[in-house]
């Protein structure tokens, strides 16, 4: 038996549609059963609420008068990129400021806009004859601007490593800090209830599928940078997969700064905290096996810092239920564990998801074009 997403649609439509987050699933399955949980359930939503460094917006500031082709801007101090049209910029969530450092940077800049704070332009331009205004200064507000709107190159990691460090010195990493002599684990990944971890295939996830994000309807726009998908065999006869990536985007005047939030790792330097919610049509049992899969079914490879490699060593591999009972043993020692993301705002996202698929609000997409799943491979035709 199988559905499509306009069977499921139809039944959204008229309020028919059973809908459970991945975790209400895992439950119902442990209760029931997989073929008695197919028969019943047409939609799992889930959530993931971490940092995703590659991120950022594009802005467009309106005309001034006379106008100006800004070449060199910053917005609270943080710079900007000059080199789109007149009064377009794209900014960094990384970018620090020139005069706080690393404490403030373009992800904060994104969650004072969406959070309605002005925020303080300052551009410059060589002056030309269809733009002669030479430099601009204006406090404005998100409201005031034409366009804003988030496109994250990189964002939902398909599953994360974990981060450890046996050198002799703290690290200062983008996992955190990491203690000397494997003084603890971090970890970035929803386990359970992490948008590609449940759909391991990417059948339903692609170019145009409409996702929560930030606090409002979003898009995939594209595969993500560095998308690269593998997978293997795990021992208890499912799949385990790593390394898909998206790239995202939605309108920043209709987010929510409770899921976009600005953060800072010591000595490291800004990241932009984004929350995600992907709702994944049971379209088959076999997607609803996967769907099912708990955190001790789920598993990453926790890798050592220490190593300035790109290919860096690891320690194996470890359940998301391991990472999350607050310690796991390696090289017989027990180490400390502790997220990066957020369970508590992750699980928010997908009951909230979940509300409006109920409500009729949120209509399913199909992928208009499948993410790519070989290495560096081309989107498909």
């Amino acid at each position: 038996m199988t559905r499509t997403f306009e069977e499921i649609n139809e039944k959204l439509g008229t309020g028919k549609a059973v809908v459970l987050t991945a975790e209400e699933l895992i439950d119902l399955v442990a209760q029931e059963g997989e073929a008695a949980a197919f028969a019943k359930v047409d939609v799992v939503t889930t959530g993931t609420f971490g940092p995703m460094c590659s991120s950022g917006a594009f802005l467009n500031f309106g005309h001034s008068d006379p106008p100006i082709r800004m070449e060199k801007l910053t917005i609270n101090n943080v710079e900007a990129y000059g080199g789109l049209a007149a009064v377009d910029t794209y900014l960094g969530a990384t970018q620090p400021s020139s005069d706080r450092g690393d404490n403030y940077g373009g992800a904060h800049v994104i969650e004072d806009l969406i959070a309605g704070k002005p925020i303080t332009l300052h551009a410059t331009g060589k002056g030309t004859d269809c733009y002669p205004l030479r430099e601009v200064n204006r406090t404005m507000t998100l409201a005031e601007l034409n366009q804003a709107y988030l496109y994250n190159p990189r964002n939902v990691y398909q599953n994360y490593g974990a981060a450890a460090n046996s050198s002799e010195r703290t690290l200062h990493t983008y996992m955190g800090t990491l203690l000397p002599e494997l003084g603890n684990v971090t970890y970035s990944t929803a386990g359970e209830l992490s948008p590609l971890l449940k759909d391991p295939g990417l059948r339903t996830i692609g170019m145009g599928t409409r996702i929560f994000f930030g606090g409002t309807v979003g898009y995939v726009g594209w595969e993500g940078t560095q998308n690269t998908y593998h997978q293997e065999d795990a021992p208890d006869g499912g799949t385990r997969v790593w390394g898909g990536t998206l790239a995202l985007t939605g309108d920043m005047k209709a987010m929510d700064p409770r899921y976009v939030r600005g953060g800072t790792f010591q000595k490291y330097g800004s990241t932009l905290y984004v929350g995600a919610g992907f709702p994944i049509p049971v379209l088959d049992e076999e997607l609803l096996h996967d769907l099912a899969r708990p955190n001790d079914k789920l598993s990453t490879r926790v890798f050592d810092y220490s190593v300035p490699s790109r290919n860096r060593p690891d320690f194996g591999l470890v359940s998301y239920a391991q990472l999350r009972s607050g310690s796991i043993t390696i090289n017989g020692k027990s180490v400390p564990t502790a997220p990066l993301s957020s369970l508590s705002r992750a699980r928010e996202i997908a009951q909230v998801l979940k509300g409006w698929l109920l409500q009729g609000k949120f209509p399913l997409t199909a992928p208009v074009v499948p993410t790519p799943k070989s290495p560096f491979g081309p989107m498909a035709d």
